[in-house]
């Protein structure tokens, strides 16, 4: 532990000169490498996601958190592998995780390790809800990322609920499981991976991505606790929290539409009481940015309508309920309006041109 600590902390005060951006590149440790192993070109991926690999070098650096979930979902598909983000973040292990790897690993217990971590979580990671939920015998580490500017993020939540794993797996042991484990996301095509890894039941199309933790055990001591540790690397992060610019109303709005969708048709009026204001206010400032609200509804469900269709185990009425259309022939017509084709025929072409790709993998 001592080997890497001068590292993380010397490099605490230059990247509070140069502002945080959205997360720090100690969540990326290994990216390259493991990309690297798994046949693919980093500097191709990085280069079409916007990271800077010169940033990835320490683990203190700031990263613009969309060009990181960006990265993620970059790298599964150039590399044809729908678990990228799964397998990943199986072999990722605390200490690769900078400050906040370590100020789990230095609390007294597993159930101090997990409060620590929540509540450290957010300068480690802007624009993302982490929390403990309690219920009764277990507790529930819920993790999200709300960034209206970031739609596709099924790689980022496997990964980063592969990392708490290994965190609790540190304190609990290797053969260590979860109760349950939930994902944001429609279920994968490899999904009885998801099982394998994670040992336990994993559901999808979930409100939050999160593990269910049995109470149990968790008053199990941390092997490396260190208190002294522990409050250098809790000042450390919080050194860090420079306030990244505030999301515009526009990608506020984009991502409450991306979450009211599965349960039907955006509603104006059930968004603003949300957000505590007025539909006339929030019709009024989107209009000083140049959109409205319709228009929003309809490029997410754009946006998100091609994603969906990279994944071939969705099929398109399924597809028309999660962008919350009540009539598959009502999200054809949309899609016709976008592509001039059917998502069947966009799906088709996509396959076939991406196919040589992941057979090559």
């Amino acid at each position: 532990m001592q080997d890497l600590l001068p590292q993380h902390v010397s490099a605490i005060f230059s990247t509070t000169r140069a502002g945080h951006q959205g997360v720090l590149a100690a969540a990326a440790t290994g990216f390259s490498d493991f990309i690297s192993q798994q046949g693919g070109d980093p500097e191709r991926i990085l280069g079409h996601s916007g990271l800077d690999p010169e940033r990835l070098a320490c683990p203190t650096q700031s990263l613009s958190l969309i060009h990181y979930c960006q990265a993620m979902e970059t790298a599964a598909e150039q590399l044809g592998q729908d678990n990228f983000g799964l397998h990943y973040g199986y072999q990722f292990q605390p200490q690769s995780l900078g400050l906040l790897g370590y100020i789990g690993l230095c609390s007294a217990t597993v159930e101090q390790a997990l409060i620590n971590l929540v509540h450290a979580f957010p300068y480690h990671q802007h624009d993302t809800l982490t929390r403990l939920v309690d219920q009764g015998n277990s507790w529930r580490l819920d993790y999200q990322v709300r960034h209206g500017g970031i739609l596709c993020r099924r790689q980022d939540a496997e990964l980063t609920l592969g990392m708490f794993l290994n965190l609790l797996r540190t304190g609990l042991g290797p053969q260590w499981a979860p109760k349950e484990v939930y994902f944001e996301h429609p279920r994968p095509e490899n999904w009885h991976e998801h099982c394998k890894l994670f040992d336990a039941p994993v559901y999808f199309d979930q409100p939050y991505n999160a593990l269910v933790i049995p109470k149990s055990q968790l008053q199990r001591s941390m092997p490396d606790h260190n208190p002294t540790l522990l409050l250098v690397m809790q000042d450390a992060i919080q050194r860090l929290n420079i306030q990244p610019p505030r999301q515009s109303l526009a990608e506020q709005i984009r991502l409450e539409i991306q979450l009211q969708l599965p349960q039907g048709e955006p509603c104006l009026e059930q968004l603003a009481a949300k957000m505590q204001t007025s539909q006339h206010s929030v019709q009024r400032q989107l209009q000083q940015e140049g959109t409205h609200f319709s228009q929003l509804v309809d490029q997410v469900r754009q946006d998100l309508a091609q994603h969906y269709l990279k994944q071939k185990q969705i099929s398109i009425s399924e597809m028309a309920l999660l962008l919350g259309y009540s009539e598959v022939s009502a999200f054809s017509r949309a899609f016709r309006r976008w592509f001039t084709l059917s998502p069947r025929q966009w799906r088709c072409q996509y396959l076939a041109h991406h196919a040589p790709l992941a057979a090559a993998s």
